[in-house]
C-alpha cells in the first residue's frame, strides 16, 4: 500500500469519516487513553484526594469513576467507531445538528486548550525550579515559544505519529515514575503498611470546610474531583474511537484510560506525597527560610508542589519525569483542539485545514497565559466537566436510545443532517443549570444528576416537540 499524500496525512480525516484501512487496534489507541491521563496535575488530585478522604475511601472513590468513566468512554467510543467521526463532528449527526455542534465544540475547545495553557505553566515553573531562572519576559517567551512550537511539529502529522510519541514517551514515563516511586518510599519514616493505608492528613476544620468531615463527605468528594475528567475523557476517547476497529478495542482502551487516570495516577500521587511530604517540609524550610506552617502549606497547595517534589526526589530523572509526563499530555490536547476548532469553523464554511488549528490552538494557549482566562479555567473546571459530561450524554441517548424510539419515517428523518437539534441544546442547557444550581443540594455528585437529566429530557423533548424533520438538500447522517 502507497504512503498518504503529506496533505491527506497532515488532515487526518478531521471533517470525515475515518477509512477501515487506517483503524487501529486497542494497543495503539491506549498509548493515547493512557497518555492523556498520566500527567503531573493528575498526580497532584491523587495526592489531594487520599490526604482528604485518606487512601482506602479514596481508593473507592477512584475505582466508583473508573466503572462510570470506562462505560461512558466506551459507550462515545463506540459512536465514534460505528460513525468514524471526531466527537465534536459526530454531535452533528447525534444530538445536536450542524450549526448546535458549535456549542459542543466551544466548550469543549475551551476546555481542552485550557488543559494546554494550564499544562504549559506547569511546565514553565518546572523549568524555572530546576535551572533556578528568573521569571522574565525573555524567559517566558523562549519557553514557552520553544514548547508551542515541540507541539505543533508532534501534532501537524496526524493520528500516527501522535501514537507514536504517546508510546514512547508513556513507556519512559512511567520507568521514571517507578524509580522515583522505589527511591521515595524506601527512605521514608512511614511503616510500608502504612502507605496503603493512611488517613485524612488535612485538620477537621479545613475538612469540615470541603464537606469531608464524615466518610460519607470524603467519598462524595473524591468522586467530584475525580469524576470532572471523566466526561472529557470520553469526549477524548470518541476522537480516538473514529480510528478503532471495534467496538471492544475503544472499549478496552477506554477502560485503560480510566485505570490510569482514576487508580494508578490516583494511588501513585497519594503515596509518594505521604512518603515524601516530610523531605519536601524540609526543602522548603532550608532552602526557602519557610515556617514549618508555611511549608506544610506550599507542600500541597498546587500543582506545582508536585512537580517541585519530583524535582527534589528525583533530581534530573524528575525534572526528565516532569517532561515526559506534560510532552504526551499535550500533544494529545492539541490534537483534539484542532479536532475540535476544525468542527466549530467548519460550520460556518471556514476550512482553512487542519494544521491551522494546530497552530490556532497554541496561539490561544499562550494568550491564555497572559490574561484571567486560564483562572476561568481553573474556577469553571467542576463547569465544564458538567457540560462536557451533558454532551457526552446527549450524543448517546440519541444514539443508543431515541434512534430506536423514532418510528420508520421520523428515523428516516433523523439521518438527515438538521442546522439545529433543540432538543439536543436545551437538554444541556436545561441539565447543566438544574444539576449545578438546584439538585446539588440533593445529589451532590452533579456528573450523575446531568446524566439523569440527559437520559430523561433528551428523549421527551426529542420525541414530542421536537421531532426530526427532513431537511431537504442535507447529507445522510451515519448509524
Amino acid at each position: 500500500m502507497s504512503e498518504r499524500p503529506l496533505s491527506s496525512t497532515i488532515e487526518d480525516h478531521a471533517l470525515e469519516r475515518v477509512p477501515d484501512h487506517a483503524r487501529q487496534g486497542w494497543l495503539a489507541l491506549s498509548w493515547n487513553t493512557a497518555g492523556i491521563v498520566t500527567t503531573l496535575v493528575q498526580l497532584f488530585l491523587g495526592a489531594l484526594v487520599t490526604f482528604v478522604a485518606g487512601y482506602r475511601i479514596a481508593l473507592a472513590a477512584g475505582v466508583c469513576v473508573t466503572v462510570v468513566g470506562a462505560l461512558l468512554g466506551w459507550a462515545c467510543g463506540h459512536v465514534a467507531h460505528r460513525s468514524g467521526l471526531s466527537s465534536t463532528v459526530m454531535s452533528r449527526h447525534f444530538g445536536f445538528g450542524r450549526k448546535g455542534s458549535v456549542i459542543s465544540s466551544l466548550i469543549f475547545a475551551f476546555m481542552i486548550i485550557g488543559f494546554l495553557a494550564l499544562e504549559n505553566a506547569l511546565l514553565y515553573r518546572g523549568f524555572l525550579f530546576y535551572f533556578h531562572l528568573s521569571d522574565t519576559l525573555a524567559t517566558r517567551v523562549v519557553v514557552y515559544g520553544l514548547l508551542s512550537l515541540a507541539w505543533i511539529l508532534l501534532t501537524a502529522y496526524g493520528f500516527a505519529l501522535v501514537v507514536r510519541v504517546s508510546s514512547t514517551t508513556l513507556v519512559l514515563f512511567l520507568a521514571v515514575l517507578a524509580y522515583i516511586t522505589f527511591v521515595v518510599v524506601s527512605t521514608t519514616t512511614h511503616a510500608a503498611s502504612g502507605l496503603f493505608a493512611f488517613g485524612s492528613q488535612f485538620p477537621a476544620g479545613a475538612l469540615a470546610a470541603m464537606g469531608a468531615a464524615t466518610d460519607t463527605g470524603k467519598f462524595v468528594f473524591g468522586v467530584n474531583v475525580l469524576i470532572g475528567s471523566a466526561g472529557a475523557l470520553a469526549l477524548v476517547d470518541a476522537d480516538l474511537g473514529r480510528y478503532a476497529r471495534s467496538s471492544r478495542d475503544i472499549g478496552i482502551a477506554a477502560l485503560i484510560g480510566n485505570v490510569m487516570m482514576d487508580i494508578v495516577m490516583l494511588s501513585l500521587g497519594g503515596i509518594i506525597m505521604y512518603a515524601g511530604i516530610p523531605a519536601l517540609i524540609q526543602f522548603y524550610m532550608h532552602t526557602d527560610s519557610m515556617t514549618r506552617q508555611a511549608a506544610e502549606h506550599a507542600a500541597l497547595q498546587s500543582p506545582d508542589s508536585i512537580t517541585a517534589a519530583f524535582i527534589v526526589f528525583g533530581g534530573a530523572f524528575g525534572a526528565l519525569l516532569m517532561v515526559l509526563a506534560q510532552s504526551k499530555a499535550q500533544v494529545l490536547n492539541t490534537y483534539s483542539a484542532s479536532l475540535s476548532l476544525s468542527n466549530l469553523f467548519d460550520a460556518f464554511n471556514f476550512r482553512p485545514g487542519r494544521l491551522s488549528f494546530v497552530v490556532l490552538a497554541n496561539v490561544i494557549g499562550l494568550l491564555m497565559l497572559y490574561g484571567q482566562i486560564l483562572a476561568l479555567v481553573n474556577s469553571w473546571i467542576t463547569m465544564l466537566g458538567v457540560l462536557t459530561t451533558a454532551f457526552a450524554g446527549v450524543i448517546v441517548v440519541d444514539y443508543f436510545l431515541v434512534r430506536r424510539l423514532l418510528d420508520a419515517a421520523d428515523a428516516d428523518a433523523a439521518e438527515r443532517l438538521e442546522s439545529v437539534n433543540w432538543a439536543g441544546v436545551l437538554t444541556v442547557v436545561l441539565a447543566v443549570l438544574l444539576s449545578h444550581y438546584v439538585l446539588n443540594r440533593y445529589i451532590p455528585v452533579e456528573f450523575f444528576s446531568t446524566l439523569i437529566l440527559c437520559l430523561v429530557l433528551y428523549p421527551a423533548l426529542r420525541l414530542t416537540v421536537f421531532r426530526p424533520l427532513p431537511v431537504l438538500g442535507g447529507a445522510r447522517g451515519v448509524s
